[in-house]
Formats: C-alpha cells, structure tokens, sequence
C-alpha cells in the first residue's frame, strides 16, 4: 500500500499553464479516481508523478519519498499503465513478461511464478505463446496490465485503461484491477472516459478542468456541489420524435437525456414546475408509465461542474 500527497503542483509550457496549484491526496490503499475532460491536464500529471516530467513548483510525496529526487526507488514499488500500449510486437505474451521481469529485477523461479500469475490474472494465458502484434486491441491492454504488476506493485496507475477495447476484456480489466487493490492492498490511481467505472471502482475522485481543481472528495461530496440541480425521470410510451424538444422548452429545465421510451430531465427547481410537465404529458395524448425525481449521477455532476462531456 502507497500513499501520496500533492501538493500545489504548476506545469507550464511557455505561456500554457497547463497545472495550476493541483492539491490532493490518495490514502493508502485507496481506488482512487481522476476525471476531466480531454486536455485537462490528466497526463500531464501523471508524466509528473512517476518522474517523466518535472513539475514547475509544488511537491509530491510517495510513502515519504520525494518525486522526482527518489523516483528510482519509487520507480520500484510503482506500476504504470500508460494510455499507449508499452509492448514489443514481434515477441510473444511470456517473452515480453520476461523483458519487463528483469527490468523490475526479477529472475528465475520467481519470474516464472510471477509471469504465471499474471497471465491467469489478465486471462491471456492460452495466448502465452502467440505473438504480440496477433492479439486485438483488448488482448494487447490486458497484457500491458501484466507487465506493469509483475512486482506487485504498492502503487498502480492505469491512465485510461479499457479505451478501444472489447466489452469482455473491459470488464476483464476491471475486475482485475478491484482485485488487486482487495487482495494485495495496492492502492490504484485510475483514470477513465467510462464515468460509471469511476463510479463503480473509485469512493472519491478528483475532478480537474483546463490545469485546475473543479471539484475533489467523495462522490457524494461532489455531487452536494451541484444541489441545486434536480433530475427527474420520466417514461411514456406514444410519444413522437418532437416530444424530447418539447420538454427542453419548459421553463426550468437545462438538459434532457433521452433513453428509449424514458426521459432524464435535469432541472433548476427554482423554475421548474413539475405541474408544466404534467399538462405537456396531457396536451401530447402519451401513456405515462412513471414520473418522479432522481438522484444525480456522477457524470450528471460532472457535466453540470465542467459543462463538458468527459471527451471534450
């Protein structure tokens, strides 16, 4: 288990501020979530943080240790997961486990024990023999995950790992990952596209837009940012293809998600009135099936604090 603190890190690049007095910590042990949109300075940070970049000022501790002064020894205790894949194509699954093996220093039976485990973790293990440059885009992702937890790191950090890949490696992945922050108390700092991972893997998360802090805590915490905004749900069925604008009219309501026959509205309820919606449903001869309010999702919070989608 790691633990890290950063504190007011600032990366510019010329006149770009890029990071601007970023400020958190991960608690030992912790699933750990980073979100903001593209361009919002993710990468940035985490090319500091395992010593790829040097911040312009600020500091970050790993389990007492400095970055970038002690990046060798944390460098040892560290697995990173880039969002390129980090592998060579022409080897096969257990040649490249060999490679990365002796850069982490290990050998021998050890290496062997710890290569067998890895692709029984990731489920690559009937492909050990195959070489790299066959497998798919998921195959190849999973198998980058195992080179990175060979030496069953204290620190893991996956930087958007499941983008591009199938639905069965995805939740491979995910799994996986749940599972070594459980069984070995590896503490994970990960990043995403796919905000119900966040949700699902991380209890607090950092929400970081154009170099800076939009929001920092518990899901709960951040979705308190923003409640003043209500959603509500509503499901019909006859309605026409007009019916969605047809709500976005009403006075109050600043979003409306459609799903099938359902309708998420996100609402200013200092303007909204429920009684408006009702007469639309009447005025529009559609069945209704459920009307009610609902809680805010963390994306919901997340584009209500950025006014982004997380692929802006």
């Amino acid at each position: 288990m790691s633990q890290v603190n950063i504190e007011n890190i600032f990366k510019a690049f010329g006149k770009e501020q890029v990071l601007k007095n970023i400020t958190f910590e991960i608690g030992e042990g912790e699933r750990f979530g980073l979100i903001g949109p593209n361009g919002a300075g993710k990468s940035t940070l985490i090319d500091i943080l395992t010593g790829l970049q040097r911040a312009d000022e600020g500091s970050i501790m790993i389990d007492g240790m400095q970055v970038p002064q002690d990046i060798s020894k944390i460098r040892a205790q560290l697995g990173l997961v880039p969002q390129e894949i980090a592998l060579i194509p022409e080897l096969h699954a257990k040649a490249n486990l060999e490679y990365f093996g002796g850069l982490y220093g290990l050998s021998g039976n050890t290496l062997k024990e710890r290569i067998n485990e890895s692709l029984e973790a990731v489920g690559l293990t009937d492909t050990n023999k195959k070489a790299v440059k066959s497998f798919s885009g998921g195959m190849q992702r999973r198998l980058n995950i195992a080179a990175a937890i060979l030496h069953r790191p204290k620190l893991l950090i996956l930087d958007e790992p499941t983008v591009g890949v199938d639905p069965q490696s995805r939740n491979k992945i995910f799994e996986f990952i749940k599972e070594m922050n459980e069984r070995y108390g590896t503490t994970v700092l990960y990043t995403s596209h796919y905000m119900e991972e966040i949700e699902a893997l991380c209890e607090r998360v950092y929400i970081l837009d154009q170099g800076q802090q939009v929001a920092y805590g518990t899901q709960e915490e951040i979705k308190m940012l923003v409640q003043d905004t209500v959603k509500w749900q509503i499901e019909v069925l006859g309605a026409d293809l007009t019916f969605s604008d047809k709500i976005q009219g009403l006075q109050g309501v600043e979003q409306v998600i459609t799903e099938e026959n359902k309708y998420h509205l996100i609402v200013d309820p200092t303007q909204f009135k429920s009684a408006e919606l009702t007469e639309l449903i009447h005025q529009e001869s559609v069945e209704l099936v459920s009307l009610g309010r609902d809680e805010l999702s963390l994306e919901e919070a997340f584009l209500q604090l950025t006014g982004k989608s997380l692929r802006d």
